[in-house]
C-alpha cells in the first residue's frame, strides 16, 4: 500500500499502465498482477513483523466508517506506552460483504486489543483478527498470481485475450 502512496513510484506505474492499455493490453495484466503480489507480500511481512515485535495495547472502537460499497471499517482510539494518543483506522483491516448488512452499534465503545509498530505507532492492527487478515492476504496474493499468469501466458501467445 505504501508503494502506491509514493509519487515517485505511482506516477511512472500509472503512465506505463495507460501506455500499455493502448499498445499491448496483455502487459496490463502483468503489471496489475505484479503490483497486487508486491503489495500483498509487503503487507504480509508487516503483519508477521508486528506479530513478533509489535506492542500490545487496549483500544476502543469509536465508530465504523462506511465506504461507497457499504463495507465498514472501525476507527480506533488507543494510547501507546509513551502516552501518545492515536485515533485512526487500522493499517490493515479486511472487511467482508457480511459487514454491509451487519450493524456494529453494539461494538462501538468496546475495548479491543491492538498491536502497534513501536517505530510508527500509527501503524497498528486489531489483535484478534489475525487469522482472517492472513486469509484475506492469501486470497489477494492468489488473485495477483492469476493476473500475472494471464499476462505471461497471453504474452507468450499460449492463451489469447481479445480486447
Amino acid at each position: 500500500m505504501e508503494l502506491l502512496n509514493k509519487k515517485e513510484y505511482a506516477i511512472p506505474i500509472f503512465i506505463l499502465f495507460v501506455f500499455f492499455m493502448f499498445y499491448e493490453p496483455e502487459i496490463c495484466f502483468f503489471i496489475l498482477g505484479f503490483l497486487v503480489i508486491i503489495i500483498g507480500i509487503q503487507t504480509w511481512i508487516f503483519m508477521v513483523g508486528i506479530q513478533k515485535n509489535g506492542i500490545e495495547s487496549v483500544g476502543k472502537i469509536l465508530y465504523y466508517e462506511v465506504d461507497e460499497d457499504g463495507h465498514k471499517t472501525p476507527t480506533i482510539e488507543f494510547k501507546t506506552k509513551n502516552g501518545i494518543q492515536i485515533k485512526k483506522k487500522p493499517y490493515y483491516y479486511a472487511s467482508t460483504d457480511l459487514s454491509k448488512i451487519r450493524t456494529y452499534k453494539n461494538r462501538t465503545k468496546e475495548s479491543i486489543s491492538v498491536l502497534y509498530d513501536k517505530k510508527n505507532p500509527e501503524k497498528f492492527i486489531i489483535g484478534n483478527e489475525n487469522s482472517f487478515n492472513y486469509f484475506s492476504l492469501v486470497f489477494i496474493i492468489l488473485v495477483g498470481i492469476i493476473f500475472l499468469s494471464v499476462g505471461i501466458l497471453s504474452l507468450l501467445k499460449i492463451i489469447k485475450i481479445d480486447f
